[in-house]
């Protein structure tokens, strides 16, 4: 078991990335393009779509990264409105007891007119290896959406801007990320996403999703990603408040990683 969480520490440039993102299957299931949705999962994905929110919202989610116990990724989010701002929580934990990674944040937004919304956003993360010590960091995140007209909406989100990391006893990053992106919604029943992701010494990324509201509270949801080649597939319930949402996101090397979700609006 020793060797196998320091296997994940050599690797972990890349499950860093993967452990920063946690966005909920309502954004997973439309191929992880949630830059501009507006729902309490922007907390994660970009502050500023909560800054119309109405009501507060709590959610809880579970993931089962590739289907190994030891990558799975536990997520709250919450957000309120209070006068002219929406304020947010997130807290997020990825990991075992041996290996893992927790996320705390905090996240400010408000609407400027029927237009421009701003958000920011204040990350604490902390890492911990058994025998191997830990290490502690503070991001920050900045984004911005705006409603062309009341059908297309742009917006664009970067993360870490400050590039920190996990102090200098160990490599571990933390990503910075940069993403611009569209929603459109055709009709009360379709709504499409996507966005464009570049990371800072890494690969660029386009991501594309859609959702269709079979009937009021039954939404299917579909979307792919493109570097690697990515499949997402879900739905989401949404009843008297309450709402349940399912994702599975499919690898092609590492295979499938399906996670639930539960949220309620007061």
């Amino acid at each position: 078991m020793k060797n196998f969480y320091l296997l994940i520490f050599l690797l972990s440039p890349c499950f860093s990335a993967l452990a920063q993102q946690g966005n909920g299957p309502a954004v997973t299931a439309m191929g992880d393009a949630g830059v501009a949705l507006s729902n309490v999962w922007a907390v994660k994905t970009n502050q500023a779509g909560t800054a119309n929110l109405k009501h507060a919202l709590i959610a809880v989610a579970y993931e089962n990264k590739f289907g190994i116990k030891e990558l799975s990724t536990k997520t709250a989010v919450f957000a309120v409105p209070i006068k002219t701002y929406v304020v947010g929580a997130s807290f997020q934990a990825y990991g075992t007891d041996g290996f893992n990674e927790v996320k705390t944040g905090l996240s400010l937004a408000r609407a400027f007119g029927q237009k421009l919304s701003l958000g920011i956003g204040l990350n604490y993360h902390q890492l911990a290896i058994q025998n191997y010590g830990d290490a502690r960091a503070l991001t920050v995140e900045v984004g911005l959406a705006y409603q062309i007209t009341p059908q297309l909406c742009l917006a664009s989100h970067i993360a870490n801007p400050n590039q920190s990391k996990f102090g200098k006893e160990t490599a571990q990053k933390i990503p910075t990320q940069m993403k611009f992106g569209a929603s459109y919604l055709f009709n009360e029943q379709v709504l499409l996403a996507s966005e464009f992701v570049q990371g800072i010494g890494g690969q660029a990324d386009f991501k594309s999703g859609i959702e269709y509201k079979l009937v009021k509270i039954l939404a299917l949801r579909g979307g792919l990603a493109v570097n690697p080649f990515k499949q997402y597939g879900g739905f989401g319930i949404d009843y008297k408040g309450i709402q349940c949402d399912f994702a599975i996101a499919s690898h092609p090397v590492l295979g499938y990683s399906p996670q639930i979700a539960l949220a309620y609006e007061f």
